[in-house]
């Protein structure tokens, strides 16, 4: 059996070292839902949920020090993102796709989202972007395949926690740790689809 999960991932580094990442999923097993994943400075790492179903399946798929199910706010006007969970406010835009971005949108669907496919260019994206993996471990005998469909830098944003400003955009460096990859290093929104096969 596959879960296939449809939407939008977005990876943001802080000058003050929080590192977000936002997955807004418009299909999934578990309906239309955004969640949120961040990692403080500290190395705690969290996942703010908007319900308990969410929440059961993505601290079963990833780790987290902590977890907490809370209204999750996500909105996209053309290029603008307003994500509101808990702890966290950030608004940001999206810009120009990066070469990657123009040559994963030139695969076509079909092709992209196969899972021959995503596991051969594993090698290609360890090479290319350390951090970043396109297929693994989801816990609990699952495999998991992130086919990345399209990406588009993040120019600008403004992100706070608990109502403090976190500076400047950076790069999510240190990688996140809730998996087994973390998105690309540069703040940025990929499309994708997440296949994870039981």
């Amino acid at each position: 059996m596959i879960d296939r999960f449809d939407g939008h991932i977005a990876g943001l580094g802080t000058a003050a070292g929080l590192r977000v990442v936002v997955g807004r999923w418009e299909r999934s097993p578990l309906g239309t839902f955004t969640d949120v994943m961040a990692e403080r400075p500290d190395g705690h790492r969290l996942l703010l949920a908007p319900t308990p179903a969410v929440a059961e399946f993505v601290s079963a798929t990833y780790t987290f020090d902590e977890v907490r199910i809370l209204p999750v706010f996500a909105a996209v006007d053309g290029p603008r993102w307003t994500v509101r969970a808990g702890p966290l406010e950030a608004t940001f835009r999206t810009g120009g796709r990066p070469p990657l971005g123009l040559l994963l949108a030139a695969v076509p669907g079909r092709v992209a989202t196969s899972i021959p496919w995503v596991s051969a260019i594993d090698v290609v994206a360890r090479r290319v972007l350390p951090a970043v993996r396109t297929r693994g471990s989801a816990g609990n005998g699952r495999d998991e395949f992130y086919c990345a469909r399209d990406i588009h830098r993040v120019s600008s944003g403004d992100v706070r926690w608990d109502g403090a400003g976190q500076g400047a955009l950076a790069p999510v460096d240190p990688p996140v740790r809730f998996g087994f990859g973390s998105t690309p290093p540069g703040p940025s929104v990929v499309r994708v689809t997440t296949l994870i096969r039981h």
